[in-house]
């Protein structure tokens, strides 16, 4: 058992870094940060903003953007320091590693490969629903056994209910068409990324500009008519009112559900292998990207709960709806077209980033490295984690509703920031003389703030997410004790000495 708890000598990063089977060092500050950006905005802006207004906080979806961005900085700055000394593929990952152990890497790899998986699975579902939304305007549909899971989640009654659908099929197809363009390679990836990047940043400020103009005050009353808390302790609810189906509601628990809206920020540490100069382009990278969408995010939750009614927000197509139902039909057509290009930047970045956690797990023999390390030799891309991570997405995104899993990547992704947090308080003082490109600032405050706003945040969740999240972390150590420890690369070193 003490095997599992052997930390990776940051040495031995530092030496790995030298090798020659990496992959190409070819993103600069501007792609980074356009990654950070196209990770971020997207399915928090089109389509979160609808459920947390309204299920959750109303107009006051608003202080549950700022909530959730402030928590965000912590954890990016955090971040930051890690990816400036270590720029290897991995994230969290890599970091939890040499500062807390072998198990402790696992457990947020394995929750990386959640977060990951099923927020691409998340964007996939939201892109969807905005395509229908688009193809509708020239009077076409999907038939309906092919244009909604088969599934759905009420959270009045807290229950699965039956849609008569087979399946997602647009979600599927773009899921698919999306591992066919990361298997091609990084480069031609980002570029793909930065033009929808553009286009997309380009439709929000429209949004924000044009939906100014039409702004009722009176739609903000009551501003936060679920209360201005929501705090729940593993489901049950310590402060705060809980909604009809029993679940926390409040500025608090909405900022829960749209911190899915923020993942994409962390997405940048992960391609720190790729990175040209990554001991400056990655805090760029992070915390610039994370500024941008923070004000954005703020900005369109302002001026689309002004255009309309909380309780009358579409779910599934807010922003485009929100423009139809204040009769400006012409710019439903724009922001619907805007939305499938941001969302499908979104996916390209989610779905980018979860194939590097097999590799960097491969590397260490926790996963098999032929199939989960494979590099291709022409693309020099981990392709058949890439492919496989393409089915996966699809098979979710096509088969389990929008509610289930933007709640079942958040829990994923607090944890995976508690855990960079507390890194950082741990390798200041283990390895205080290590160099450091990027410092994050008052230490111990922010990380200690970081891990203080996740956990609450985390704990503002229903019960039925820290329920999936230790099933899941149960299946992970099964495959951990009964393959990962034998083959763990630390442990061969460590037995050949």
């Amino acid at each position: 058992m003490k095997q599992s708890f052997r930390k990776k000598p940051f040495a031995l990063l530092l030496e790995e870094m030298k090798g020659e089977h990496r992959l190409h060092r070819v993103l600069g500050p501007v792609a980074l940060t356009s990654l950070g950006v196209g990770a971020i905005i997207g399915t928090g802006i089109f389509v979160l903003i609808g459920v947390a207004a309204h299920d959750k906080a109303g107009p006051a979806v608003t202080l549950s953007f700022a909530l959730a961005g402030f928590a965000c900085i912590f954890a990016a700055l955090c971040y930051a320091e890690f990816a400036s000394m270590a720029p290897v593929a991995g994230s969290a990952y890599t970091y939890a590693y040499a500062t807390l152990g072998e198990l402790f890497a696992w457990i947020i790899g394995w929750d990386l490969i959640l977060e990951y998986g099923v927020a691409s699975a998340t964007v996939a579902h939201g892109w969807s629903h905005y395509f229908q939304d688009f193809i509708s305007i020239f009077g076409l549909s999907i038939p309906a056994v092919f244009s909604r899971p088969p599934l759905d989640f009420d959270p009045a009654t807290g229950m699965m209910t039956a849609t008569g659908a087979l399946f997602d099929l647009p979600a599927v197809l773009i899921a698919l068409f999306m591992t066919t363009v990361l298997v091609k390679g990084i480069k031609e990836s980002a570029g793909f990324n930065s033009v929808m990047v553009i286009l997309k940043v380009a439709v929000v400020l429209l949004v924000i500009v044009l939906g100014a103009m039409h702004i009722n005050p009176d739609n903000w009353q009551p501003f936060a008519p679920f209360g201005y808390s929501g705090l729940s302790v593993f489901g049950q609810t310590v402060l705060g009112p809980a909604g009809s189906g029993g679940a926390p509601v409040g500025v608090l628990a909405g900022a829960a559900m749209i911190f899915f809206a923020y993942i994409g920020f962390d997405s940048v540490s992960i391609h720190a292998e790729e990175a040209i100069n990554p001991q400056r382009d990655i805090p760029i990278g992070l915390i610039t990207s994370l500024i941008i969408c923070t004000v954005l995010y703020i900005a369109v939750a302002t001026v689309i709960t002004g255009m309309v009614p909380y309780d009358q927000l579409n779910i599934d197509a807010p922003v485009s709806n929100a423009f139809k139902q204040v009769g400006l039909e012409w710019a439903q057509f724009i922001i619907s077209l805007g939305a499938i290009t941001g969302i499908t930047s979104v996916l390209l970045v989610m779905m980018l980033s979860q194939p590097r956690i097999f590799l960097a797990m491969a590397r260490d023999g926790l996963l098999p490295l032929k199939f989960f390390g494979a590099i291709h030799e022409k693309f020099r891309t981990p392709w058949k984690a890439t492919i496989l991570t393409g089915i996966f997405v699809a098979l979710l995104g096509g088969l389990l509703p929008l509610r289930l899993l933007a709640e079942l990547v958040n829990i994923g992704t607090l944890f995976a920031f508690v855990v960079v947090c507390s890194a950082v308080l741990i390798m200041r003082r283990t390895n205080p003389d290590a160099l450091r490109p990027f410092k994050a600032p008052l230490v111990p405050f922010v990380p200690i703030a970081g891990i203080i706003t996740c956990l609450v945040l985390m704990f503002s969740l229903p019960a039925e997410n820290w329920l999936r999240l230790i099933v899941w972390l149960a299946i992970g150590f099964l495959i951990y004790f009964f393959y990962g420890r034998r083959h763990s690369v630390l442990r061969k070193i460590n037995s050949a000495r």
